[in-house]
């Protein structure tokens, strides 16, 4: 297959996936090697769902004071994503396996994007 955000334009697909409740983070193994560890938190306020990302550009929620939230539960959904389920009762976000790879390798700059936004807008990530 073509297009997602591989090297080479090539789509990755996960091997495996862990929830890790007690680090609260989301483990993914891809098929070319690469493991990302992604924060739940980072996943919550970036979640692909309409209510962070709005229905269309501009339109995006800032989402503050998650630094607590965790991810309950997981179901796959098809053969290319899988839906996060939190603690705060989210669960609309339906992750693609391209936009958990994304995700884990911009997860620096997204993290950074994040903390800015939340800066600007004078919230903070406690509840």
């Amino acid at each position: 297959m073509t297009g997602g955000y591989a090297a080479g334009g090539s789509r990755q697909t996960p091997t495996e996936l862990r929830i890790k409740k007690d680090d609260k983070v989301l483990e993914i193994d891809f098929d070319d090697g690469v493991s990302f560890r992604i924060p739940a938190e980072l996943l919550r306020v970036e979640s692909p769902s309409a209510e962070v990302q709005g229905h269309g550009p501009g339109q995006k929620t800032v989402i503050a004071g998650r630094r607590h939230v965790n991810i309950i539960g997981a179901e796959p959904v098809g053969n290319y994503a899988v839906r996060l389920k939190f603690d705060d009762l989210h669960d609309t976000g339906i992750f693609s396996w391209d936009y958990l790879y994304d995700m884990g390798s911009r997860q620096k700059e997204i993290w950074a994007g994040y903390l800015e936004a939340l800066e600007a807008k004078g919230l903070s990530r406690d509840p």
